[in-house]
């Protein structure tokens, strides 16, 4: 057999590490590096250390936004943690049982949501809810409720939750798949053993199921974090750049949209919105790094 040569694996690498380089990796970089650097009016850049910190963090004409999109950011998660992935996991245990018909076709359907475009979801679901031209108000008055319908992506206090829910239905398929992954992956052996000993369904899912997928739910969690920390084209796509009633929608996504490229009565500067996705990025970083350093080895630990 011909032996591979150190110019094999660079032949073999090169390409893939050349669009890495180009298109991850040097954006990245370069854009750390701007938030480090102020830009005059002639376009000349300077270095002013950790001023556009400072200020995103305590000058009140940046950090007013950035802390209430920090917020919204935080609550948007806390959302997707409480209703998505619970969702996910009971609809994973459901379709992972022996003798269910049609699971496939059930996973497809639940799936399907999370295949199409961010932007025609919030389009069609801002059709759907419009208190003008919308079905909602129409199908929820034949159920008896249409007292209970409001404008709710127009209202600073629902807003941001509709839109939190909206991103749970079209979402939800990929908590669910993976989970459903690691259920059937469990050796039958154990289970039936369980069975022998007489263990109900429900005693088996919480003694042995759910012990035996912790990890699996922290990869979940972790995706979720990431997930929400990145979202930006729902909320624009239904709300546009001004993110919602008095930015009650605005998370950091849109918050750096706008601080880079400037909206309505905000100026742009390309610096402080390398700050604001500099400060994003450390965000993400903070969260994994606790997760694959604290919690997945104890999450492994205790799973077996």
């Amino acid at each position: 057999m011909k032996r591979f040569s150190f110019w094999h694996v660079v032949v073999f690498l090169a390409p893939a590490f050349l669009i890495y380089t180009v298109f991850s990796a040097y954006p990245l970089l370069d854009t750390l590096r701007q938030g480090f650097y102020t830009t005059s009016d002639t376009g000349h850049q300077s270095w002013i250390g950790i001023a556009n910190y400072t200020k995103l963090l305590t000058d009140p004409q940046w950090s007013d936004g950035f802390w209430n999109a920090m917020k919204n950011n935080v609550k948007f998660f806390l959302i997707h943690m409480c209703i998505q992935n619970p969702i996910g996991l009971l609809l994973a245990a459901l379709l992972s049982l022996k003798g269910v018909k049609g699971a496939k076709a059930y996973q497809t359907v639940l799936f399907l949501p999370t295949l199409l475009s961010v932007v025609i979801i919030g389009f069609i679901w801002q059709l759907i809810l419009s208190p003008l031209w919308g079905v909602s108000e129409s199908l929820m008055t034949h159920v008896g409720l249409g007292e209970h319908f409001a404008p709710w992506l127009g209202q600073e206090e629902t807003a941001l939750i509709t839109l939190a829910l909206i991103s749970v239905w079209q979402f939800v398929g990929i908590p669910m798949m993976l989970i459903y992954a690691s259920l059937i992956a469990i050796p039958e052996e154990i289970i039936e053993a369980a069975v022998v000993e007489g263990a109900s369904p429900w005693r088996i899912f919480w003694t042995i199921r759910l012990p035996l997928i912790l990890p699996t739910l922290g990869l979940v969690t972790i995706l979720t974090f990431v997930g929400n920390f990145n979202a930006f084209d729902l909320i624009y796509s239904v709300k546009g750049a001004i993110a919602g009633p008095n930015f009650s929608t605005d998370i950091l996504g849109t918050y750096f949209y706008r601080t880079f490229f400037g909206y309505q009565s905000q100026v742009g500067s390309p610096t402080m919105g390398a700050a604001v996705a500099t400060t994003m990025f450390l965000i993400i970083l903070a969260g994994v790094g606790v997760y694959t350093f604290l919690i997945q080895r104890k999450l492994q630990r205790h799973s077996f």
